[in-house]
């Protein structure tokens, strides 16, 4: 029997392991944990954003026809594209329609969504009930309210000519969407009213935001309530106005939905922004996938021009920042 040898306290302590280093393994883990996050969203922006950009980049490039999706050959011709458009009469009215939309849209829709945020800023017994209703319009699928208004309008069975007609205030049913004289008024005015909640609930909002020691100072001083709006409301909520501006900018350029069913740009281009103008040239039975690509790419240009404009004088103005 072999006498069992006592082990002494240095050499347990020389046996033992040097306590695992933990701090690597949860870093480790953070980074891996910070990639998966990130992987999902670069995959989607590129397969979503960046690869249907790029795409419609390089049909703007290329004489881009139905031939060439069953042949697959588009050949290259540089600024054909562009050329031809900018020299194209239709697109020249479609740029006109799209500043008198997108102008018109902004202008009435900012103003009267900062009358009904004022109007709501005071509470009072129905004022829930009737936001709710304002943001009707905002609530409905764009083809709806198209959809509704190309009802109201129609020129034999719509509720607009038959009170006008009750009234005497017409002899014959008004042809709305069929003359270029109402036919963009018509799409402006459904535009508006799909418009307006959204800048009302923003507004509202920075409205809200502005203290109330602002308002008690500026009575103080002797000023009356539109001296308070133009030197205390109006500065507080600049920033506000910028987001709603935009924002209603960017959104109103690509509108589609509302005027293609209500008037699919007619009658005679009159209703023809840039946006319907490119899907006419590409899907409307032109298939002429190129020039509806060059019209794509000029109104996003325009869009992200304006974006940049905007994000650069916020950079400038700290007091929009605060």
């Amino acid at each position: 029997m072999v006498p069992e040898v006592p082990k002494s306290s240095a050499a347990v302590a020389g046996c033992k392991r040097p306590p695992p280093d933990r701090s690597v393994a949860p870093a480790a883990r953070g980074r891996r944990l910070g990639i998966g996050f990130i992987v999902p969203v670069v995959v989607f922006v590129a397969v979503f954003y960046l690869y249907p950009l790029a795409r419609n980049v390089v049909l703007s490039f290329q004489d881009y026809d139905i031939n060439s999706l069953y042949s697959g050959n588009a050949p290259f011709i540089g600024l054909g594209n562009y050329r031809r458009l900018l020299s194209t009469p239709a697109f020249a009215t479609a740029v006109v329609n799209t500043v008198v939309f997108v102008a018109g849209s902004l202008f009435f829709q900012f103003t009267i969504g900062l009358a009904l945020a004022e109007f709501f800023r005071r509470s009072f017994p129905l004022s829930p009930l009737l936001r709710s209703l304002v943001l009707i319009p905002w609530l409905l699928p764009l083809v709806v309210g198209g959809t509704l208004f190309r009802w109201l309008l129609d020129t034999s069975n719509g509720v607009v000519n038959q009170i006008l007609l009750t009234l005497h205030l017409v002899q014959d049913p008004v042809p709305w969407l069929n003359t270029p004289n109402t036919a963009m008024a018509s799409v402006l005015i459904c535009n508006i009213w799909i418009g307006v909640p959204f800048n009302m609930v923003i507004l509202h909002s920075g409205l809200l935001a502005i203290p109330t020691e602002l308002y008690e100072a500026a009575s103080l001083d002797g000023a009356r309530h539109w001296q308070q709006f133009r030197y205390v409301t109006l500065p507080q909520i600049r920033p506000v106005i910028g987001i709603v501006v935009t924002l209603g900018l960017i959104y109103t350029l690509k509108v589609f939905d509302v005027i293609w069913v209500m008037t699919k740009g007619g009658p005679a281009n009159a209703t023809h922004t840039i946006t319907t103008y490119a899907y006419q040239l590409s899907f409307g039975g032109l298939s002429e996938f190129g020039l509806g690509a060059a019209a794509g790419d000029l109104l996003i240009i325009v869009a992200a021009v304006f974006a940049l404009l905007y994000l650069r004088a916020l950079r400038a103005d700290p007091g929009a920042r605060a």
